[in-house]
């Protein structure tokens, strides 16, 4: 049986220039095939750059992308494998000061939170309604979100939008 092809996009919020070509090393291993970005300077932070990448392969290569680029601590990057008939999908997000965050995404791209999660989190907050809310910012991956919304809007000015199905 052939493998099931997944597709997903990467986004590098920033990297030192230097470490550029290993990231597209480590994305084109992972992919089992040689890639090339086109970087551009990341404005959020001085001597940074930064690039999308589309990207299609097997199951799993989202995961297999994301644990390639968790060697070098500087990068700031998301890499998310889009759902398909019968599996879920994936969005893995890194930053430097929290490490790695992955969560389950439905077929609209929506982060899905376990029922166990859910659980945990009201066992732990118990009566307290702010610790519930902290619990769920948690599972939700809010301080990864809120640490790359300004490396984000630096894609504002990305030249080109992707279409996987149009019609």
């Amino acid at each position: 049986m052939a493998p099931t092809q997944a597709r997903g996009v990467l986004f590098v919020h920033s990297s030192p220039r230097a470490l550029s070509p290993h990231v597209e090393w480590s994305v084109g291993r992972a992919l089992q095939r040689p890639v090339y970005f086109q970087w551009q300077d990341q404005p959020v932070l001085p001597g940074a750059v930064r690039s999308e990448f589309f990207w299609e392969g097997e199951r799993g290569t989202a995961a297999r992308i994301a644990s390639g680029l968790l060697g070098w601590q500087h990068l700031r990057f998301e890499v998310t494998e889009d759902a398909a008939v019968g599996t879920d999908g994936g969005r893995w997000i890194h930053t430097p000061s929290l490490g790695i965050f992955h969560a389950q995404t439905d077929t609209a791209g929506n982060m899905v939170v376990p029922e166990d999660r859910v659980r945990y989190a009201m066992e732990i907050a118990g009566a307290n309604a702010m610790e519930l809310q902290r619990e769920l910012r948690l599972a939700l991956g809010q301080a990864w979100d809120d640490e790359l919304e300004p490396f984000r809007h630096a894609s504002d000015d990305a030249p080109v939008i992707w279409l996987h199905k149009v019609g």
